[in-house]
């Protein structure tokens, strides 16, 4: 019985070792797999004709004009859609925006932001500033002075120009355009390894109020922290804005994932959160990017990698 006992436990033993070992060959087989796909998506935007391009993970609440180390010939449009709490009124937010490189390393922009705003409380009333509204026609440009694929690291400068406008409730008593921000901007990315990316995004807000003819200034610091999911061209990350006008700052963390749903559309979800509540509460925010048909390397990526 002794020897029967033994014989059938170093069977089973045998067997467990042989699962074992199948379930890590399995598992070494797939990150093998990942890996590759990983390789052949950042290959497909890095390793074509053309000068130097980084693939970088992009912020989707304050997102770039155009991807850094842009080609001639990308271009893309963006649809977006948010909510935020305002504390006893809501706003809601809708943007369309339109990006191009019309040479290598430059990216244009052209966006309309709206905002629409809930009456609020009997008790609240909606600021001026963020009432009902078109909010600018703002045009951009970004160039990318540095792009490094040995360092997997690129920087850009850029310029934002916003003509504000007043609210769709005012266009009777005052004039339509009733402002200019300029918003000069730094950008920074360094990708670490194949999954891992960082990315700083700075530069002033200067408001000139055209009736008053007053400046202000307010500056803006964004850092971003994304991990590529392995396998797909999906990422989550964290979106940290920083905001700092005079002695007072705000910092909203905007936890975030993109998703791809076609080899030329994806879907980014973002959700924010304030660290102080005195001006707003929670908010939501829905991008969708949609490449049209041409030199992306999505295109042939899509094709290997689970969306």
């Amino acid at each position: 019985m002794n020897y029967r006992y033994f014989v059938c436990c170093l069977v089973l033993l045998c067997g467990a070792w042989g699962t074992t070992f199948a379930q890590d060959d399995d598992q070494d087989s797939i990150r093998q797999e990942h890996h590759r796909l990983d390789s052949l998506f950042i290959s497909e935007v890095e390793q074509v004709k053309g000068p130097e391009k980084v693939f970088h993970a992009e912020p989707l609440y304050i997102d770039l004009i155009r991807d850094l180390g842009a080609r001639k010939g990308e271009r893309e449009w963006n649809v977006g859609l948010g909510m935020t709490d305002k504390q006893g009124y809501d706003t809601y937010q809708m943007l369309v925006e339109y990006e191009f490189a019309p040479v290598n390393r430059l990216g244009l922009e052209v966006e309309l932001p709206f905002t629409l705003t809930s009456k609020g409380t009997s008790t609240v009333d909606v600021p001026m500033d963020e009432r009902s509204r078109l909010n600018s026609l703002k045009t951009a440009l970004q160039w990318s002075y540095y792009v490094s694929e040995a360092r997997a690291l690129s920087m850009a400068l850029g310029y934002i120009n916003e003509v504000t406008l007043s609210p769709f409730d005012r266009y009777r008593n005052q004039p339509i355009i009733n402002g200019n921000i300029f918003n000069p901007f730094w950008i920074g990315a360094k990708r670490w390894g194949q999954n891992w990316h960082t990315l700083i995004y700075a530069g002033p807000h200067i408001h000139l109020d055209y009736p008053t003819r007053k400046w202000h200034t307010e500056w803006n610091v964004n850092s971003n922290f994304h991990y590529l999911i392995p396998g797909t061209r999906n990422f989550i990350g964290m979106e940290v804005n920083k905001h700092f006008y005079k002695k007072e700052s705000d910092v909203v963390f905007r936890p975030q994932m993109r998703v791809g749903i076609a080899h030329n559309l994806l879907v980014g979800v973002v959700t924010g959160i304030p660290v102080s509540r005195y001006k707003e509460r929670l908010s939501f925010f829905l991008r969708l990017i949609y490449e049209p048909m041409g030199k992306r390397h999505h295109k042939t990526v899509g094709h290997h990698s689970r969306n």
